[in-house]
């Protein structure tokens, strides 16, 4: 076995598992060493094998697994992270000599149990990596790179708008908002929170350079309370939304201030469940003094036409496009997701970094401070105000807030018809 390759451990062997094995089959420079899970897996260890990925044991244990891998990555569901973390660190206390922990996002369903796993890593010294694989994606580099001329002379991006939509999650649970910790906002929010900050941040600057000065937010559950669809959600995956529904809508915009020259810009999200044209839409773009930039990953360079008659011999719609709603029609073909959407950079990443023993490019604390602006933004839906952040009694409300929505108690803020 290779030393110049990172072994990485999986917990978890649900779809991002099954997902980030895709972007690992790029990565020279990592294996997957194991697996633990409750379920699945099996099925993923005879995959990877078949994908010459690595000897993707199945251990029996999450200590077990530690012990015979050099990082572990959390892709377990994500009311189970606290509890998968402490495992962890009880495993390196034991002798277990990891390299990093992988954490994807969300790094917590609040604020303290993201805080309690940045403060678990921090106990036995533990490199990290937050898998926010969007700050990754190759078109949001290049823009950045090919605009830093303009930055220089004109100054830097005041305005960015973001937002990631697709048809609904692919596991049940990830339907619960007491086991997924909300709905949408809490699902693809962070990954647009997180890509508007950074494409904001001036291109010499860290990503947490631009200080976050307020939060709002609306956020509505528009087509998964409606009957059909709630009875749909109900029959598919046993998740009754007439009892604890989760928003399927949200949109919002975060303040920032340039703690250098003061300059106020803004980054707008916007998210939903309910899209309903060909499956999952990234869109990005930003505005700055005499130039702008716009990402949007439907825009394929390869479109596919099937006809109703031979509609009935598609195989897998999703292997042409994530969360695929049609399999007939004018349909974009996007080739190689894992990378267009920066799993393979994330990964990347994350192995030369604990090779050389340092943190990620994005650690567990960025995770936190991506956590604290979600919750922030449920708590601007909830009073129905602009939740002001550099106020110290909301950062300490924010520390211990939980969301009605994700306590179970969606039907307050809510509308179900």
């Amino acid at each position: 076995m290779s030393s110049k390759k990172l072994r990485v451990g999986m917990i978890g062997a649900g779809f991002i598992s099954r997902f980030q094995s895709v972007a690992m089959e790029q990565v020279r420079n990592m294996e997957l060493a194991g697996i633990y899970s409750l379920e699945g897996a099996e099925k993923l260890a005879a995959s990877a094998k078949k994908r010459h990925l690595g000897p993707a044991k199945v251990f029996s244990s999450i200590k077990e697994l530690a012990e015979n891998v050099d990082a572990v990555a959390i892709y377990c569901p994500n009311y189970t992270r606290v509890a998968v973390m402490e495992e962890i660190v009880d495993a390196v206390k034991g002798g277990a000599e990891l390299k990093g922990v992988i954490c994807e996002k969300p790094l917590g369903r609040n604020v303290a149990e993201a805080r309690r796993l940045v403060d678990l890593a921090k106990e036995v010294n533990l490199k990290t990596a937050y898998f926010e694989n969007q700050l990754h994606m190759k078109m949001i580099k290049a823009q950045l790179k090919q605009l830093e001329t303009q930055q220089k002379s004109m100054g830097s991006l005041t305005l960015t708008r973001s937002s990631e939509e697709h048809g609904g999650p692919h596991e049940p649970w990830f339907w619960d908002p007491t086991k997924q910790g909300g709905g949408v906002l809490c699902d693809m929010g962070c990954h647009s929170i997180a890509v508007g900050w950074y494409c904001l941040t001036p291109y010499d600057r860290p990503i947490t350079f631009l200080q976050p000065k307020s939060v709002s937010c609306e956020m509505g559950l528009l087509k998964w309370g409606l009957p059909y669809w709630r009875y749909k959600l109900l029959k598919d995956t046993g998740v009754d939304y007439t009892k604890t529904p989760a928003e399927d809508f949200c949109t919002g915009i975060v303040t920032y201030q340039n703690p250098v020259s003061d300059q106020i810009v803004k980054a707008q999200f916007t998210n939903s469940w309910m899209f309903e044209k060909q499956g999952l839409r990234l869109f990005m773009d930003g505005m700055g003094p005499g130039y702008a930039f716009e990402i949007n990953t439907l825009s394929s360079p390869l479109n596919i036409f099937i006809g109703d008659m031979a509609a009935e011999a598609t195989a897998n719609a999703e292997a042409a496009l994530e969360k695929s709603t049609a399999t007939r029609g004018l349909l974009p073909v996007l080739y190689n997701e894992a990378d267009l959407y920066g799993y393979t950079d994330e990964n990347i990443d994350a192995a030369q970094a604990f090779m050389k023993k340092k943190d990620a490019f994005l650690s567990l604390n960025y995770g936190l401070e991506i956590t604290k602006l979600v919750m922030a933004a449920y708590m601007a839906a909830e009073k129905k105000k602009t939740i002001d952040l550099t106020d110290p009694d909301v950062q300490d409300e924010l520390e211990t807030y939980i969301p009605a929505i994700q306590q179970g108690g969606g039907g307050d803020v809510l509308p179900v018809l």
